[in-house]
């Protein structure tokens, strides 16, 4: 493996694995060539800025380790966004338990290598590559570094379903989880979404929804040029406040919000509710190709269903205003299924390098799935449509 006290040399037929230790170590253009872009979290702006705004860095606990495929010539065929993590914090996908046994048992369980986008639970590729040999050789990179440097596991975050395949062949455990996401083809906004549901759930959103417009001034759509510094410093207000009443410890620095306007500020979408004749609240999203990202919400003042509303409701608006076939609405939230956010399953996958301990874990996973499968069951079962909206609901996704 290449780069930067890596270990050993581990070339393939294919070409050479290089170690990078920032995403600056590669040409943007080179990045987004093998990410594409239908995702913003894969985005080499995106990335960056985690990085750049001290974010996502070694002194947080995230020390990349990119791992890039060169062909033959040295052009990039394949990468695969990776930290070295000193813990399990930022990660939406919990293995402190894992952590805790491994640690019992006399063992180390950090560092070890996420495969993830910091911060950010939301559905993104992992495997960078469009040939079949690079994305392999990408897992069984990840597998020799984490053999090389000791550590005791590779952990894959909240994977597409193609890239699962790639993983199970080289003998990775699947985990699932539930996320919420709202099913927006071929509706225009939270009008015809109203219309799908039944008379009480209906009448009793759209009370809802007046109650929290009627308590604000106004709710508006900012994105591109609109986003300026003084919006920003409101937004961080938000998230501040919010998110250390949440978490204790918010991730993400003020810098970090001023890149994503220089750097991919045409992705971003924030809505804001204003009071008063002052900002008070907003909800921060970010475009997709065909899907509506809802990350972070913050508010200054306790307005009931001001937050339903903004993360929610107003999405289901934006991705209608904008043709967008699914809003991801973020981790978590049974609260989401009385607005129509059906439960998905989201997937993850785990190399432990200890045979005994992966065995272990492989019972505790498949007994896992089961629970989850049924937890899906229950939640479908709750969700507000009609029973002809929900059947067609289910067959489209």
């Amino acid at each position: 493996m290449a780069g930067g006290g890596a270990g050993a040399a581990a070339e393939a037929a294919r070409g050479r694995v290089r170690i990078l230790h920032r995403a600056a170590d590669l040409a943007a253009a080179s990045w987004d060539r093998l990410a594409g872009s239908a995702n913003p979290f894969v985005s080499h702006a995106f990335i960056s800025a985690l990085e750049d705004s001290g974010s996502a860095v070694a002194s947080a606990g995230w020390q990349a380790a990119h791992l890039l495929v060169e062909g033959a010539e040295g052009q990039p065929v394949g990468l695969m966004p990776a930290w070295a993590k000193g813990h399990s914090q930022g990660e939406y996908v919990f293995d402190h338990s894992w952590a805790e046994a491994w640690h019992r048992a006399g063992g180390r369980y950090y560092p070890k290598l996420q495969v993830a986008t910091p911060f950010t639970p939301a559905t993104a590729p992992k495997l960078l590559a469009a040939e079949p040999q690079a994305r392999a050789q990408l897992v069984r990179a990840a597998e020799a570094l984490v053999r090389e440097q000791g550590w005791s596991s590779a952990h894959a975050t909240f994977l597409p379903p193609e890239d699962v395949p790639t993983f199970a062949a080289a003998g990775w455990l699947e985990r699932h989880d539930i996320q919420f996401h709202f099913n927006a083809r071929g509706l225009s906004g939270f009008a015809d979404f109203l219309g799908q549901l039944a008379s009480r759930k209906r009448k009793e959103l759209r009370r809802e929804r007046e109650a929290a417009l009627a308590a604000v001034d106004k709710v508006e759509w900012l994105t591109g040029s609109d986003l300026t510094e003084a919006v920003w410093d409101d937004f961080f207000r938000f998230y501040m406040d919010t998110g250390g009443r949440k978490w204790g410890r918010p991730y993400l620095t003020r810098t970090f919000f001023s890149l994503l306007s220089e750097r991919m500020a045409d992705r971003v979408l924030l809505v804001v509710a204003w009071k008063g004749g002052r900002r008070v609240a907003g909800a921060l999203n970010f475009l997709g190709a065909d899907c509506l990202y809802g990350r972070h919400w913050g508010t200054l003042e306790d307005i009931p269903f001001l937050h339903f509303e903004l993360c929610y409701h107003q999405a289901i608006d934006i991705a209608g205003h904008l043709g967008l076939a699914r809003v991801e609405a973020g981790a978590q939230g049974p609260h989401k299924v009385k607005r129509g956010y059906r439960p998905v399953i989201t997937r993850s996958m785990h190399h432990l390098a200890d045979l005994r301990f992966a065995a272990a874990v492989a019972d505790f996973l498949a007994r896992e799935r089961e629970a989850v499968a049924r937890e899906v069951a229950l939640f479908e079962a709750e969700l507000p449509f009609r029973a002809a909206d929900a059947a067609e609901g289910a067959r489209k996704e």
